[in-house]
């Protein structure tokens, strides 16, 4: 349980979460997720990263159990070190100083959009799906990824709805590179990372450097901003107005199995 690293192969390493029962990352993961996937990078022999999660899904966001325990006590310790810590972690993904490939099965919800919206590369299983449920948790936040992954009028969709969007539809927008069984999804994420780590590794680094130098979005700074609204929602009381219902409005819609377990 945690975040472990492994070296399938000469220039790659693999960052891998297993937070059960559902990969919500309680605090102190966020920043343990951060400073694994920094290491890699800062590893003069690792020439790809691949960020990869064990269990039913790859990451179904923050631990909302840790964030009601610290409310009902009268503080908010716990939702400052969430977003302090999801903005470590999805800027390990962008900062990391080689590519970062993320191999993504099951659920990917708040912050794992987030994680891979700031990857280099996504490998995604068949039965993959993607999405922001952020305004049915009371929250706000990591638009700025999702925005990543599909056109704008999708993104806004998508987020008003809390609907979901699967690993075909997204690669049928481009962001996602390949889609294989579930079976298949390490190898073939390894094997993206190995064709990646054939390169020289001081270019790759330049090569990085290069592509995020030229990207039209500061995703930190644009993700930090929607963390205000995040932020003030939980100040003004309807962050936990919104989580104490959330449960039984979603009952039996067929999206509720992931939320339940983490309210």
């Amino acid at each position: 349980m945690g975040v472990s690293t492994s070296a399938p192969d000469q220039g790659v390493t693999v960052v891998t979460m297993d937070f059960p029962p559902v990969n919500a990352l309680p605090v102190q993961g966020w920043y343990d997720l951060a400073d694994a996937v920094r290491a890699a990078g800062r590893d003069p022999g690792v020439r790809c990263v691949v960020l990869a999660a064990a269990g039913r899904g790859f990451n179904a966001g923050v631990d909302i159990k840790e964030l009601q325990r610290d409310t009902a006590a009268g503080g908010h310790g716990a939702l400052i070190g969430a977003n302090r810590g999801c903005a470590e972690a999805f800027a390990a993904v962008y900062e990391c100083e080689v590519p970062v490939v993320a191999a993504v099965h099951g659920f990917c919800l708040g912050g794992g959009i987030g994680l891979v919206g700031n990857a280099d590369a996504i490998v995604a299983s068949d039965e993959a799906t993607f999405g922001l449920p952020e305004l049915d948790r009371g929250a706000l936040g990591a638009a700025t990824h999702l925005a990543r992954l599909v056109p704008q009028h999708l993104m806004r969709a998508l987020y008003y709805t809390s609907r979901t969007a699967t690993a075909r539809e997204l690669h049928a927008h481009g962001s996602v590179w390949k889609v294989v069984s579930r079976a298949e999804l390490t190898a073939v994420a390894v094997e993206l990372a190995r064709e990646i780590a054939r390169k020289d590794g001081h270019l790759l680094r330049l090569a990085k450097a290069a592509l995020n130098g030229i990207d039209p979005v500061d995703v930190r700074r644009s993700y930090r901003f929607e963390q205000g609204f995040t932020f003030e929602a939980g100040l003004s009381g309807v962050a936990d107005r919104v989580r104490e219902t959330f449960g039984s409005r979603n009952a039996g819609d067929g999206k509720g199995d992931v939320k339940e377990e983490r309210a």
